[in-house]
């Protein structure tokens, strides 16, 4: 079961960076790649289907009491994971202060409810179908491992990028370009692995401090 989990992890990290960059291509009318990682990914996504359905299959007959359990875990999911990430990198990666009915601007009702619907879907027939046709072969276990890899090496990198640059979250307030300029300000060569941070949380605020280790 651990390498089906691992699978189903990785098509919901890519279903849900694929929701994110459609979506903010129709609102932005560019490519954005958005998620934390370098790569299409966006790991909240895979653990929180994985979560949804470990814990809310026995409700899957009634739709009603799985819609509102979806809704209250996935909203806890995304308030734990909004503030142990501000606490960690001392940011704010997204917030909801301008949507009616958020709760400290970490959750909101406007985008709790579209994907506690998709919660459901996956829970009662999405993850059951991907369970199903997923098979563990050679094969498989070698593509998981593979996976894994990379995943890993994402994280690693992607990481070391946020502790070299020093932000503090502004609400409200679109400030990628901003960002930007402040960066080439002190790193002379644009690089990407930068850029790419910057461009997927436009909300963010950078503190300007040279930084000498250059990649």
């Amino acid at each position: 079961m651990f390498y089906s989990y691992c699978i189903l992890f990785f098509i919901y990290s890519l279903i849900g960076w694929l929701m994110e960059v459609l979506l903010t291509l129709y609102n932005e009318h560019k490519f954005v790649n958005r998620g934390f990682l370098l790569g299409p990914c966006c790991p909240i996504y895979g653990f929180g289907c994985i979560i949804l359905y470990l814990l809310l299959k026995p409700y899957t007959n009634n739709v009603i009491v799985l819609f509102i359990l979806t809704l209250f875990t996935c909203s806890v999911i995304e308030y734990i994971t909004s503030y142990f990430m501000e606490k960690i990198f001392r940011l704010r990666w997204w917030d909801y202060s301008n949507l009616k009915y958020n709760l400290n601007g970490r959750i909101c009702l406007e985008t709790m409810l579209p994907f506690s619907v998709l919660g459901v879907l996956s829970i009662k027939y999405i993850t059951p179908f991907l369970l199903n046709i997923v098979t563990i072969s050679k094969l498989t276990i070698i593509i998981t491992i593979i996976l894994l890899t990379i995943f890993i090496i994402d994280i690693t990198i992607s990481l070391t990028i946020v502790f070299k640059l020093k932000y503090v979250s502004k609400k409200n307030t679109d400030a990628t370009y901003d960002i930007k300029n402040a960066i080439k300000k002190f790193i002379k060569t644009d690089v990407y692995l930068y850029e790419r941070i910057i461009e997927s949380f436009p909300n963010l605020t950078k503190i300007a401090k040279k930084i000498r280790n250059k990649f």
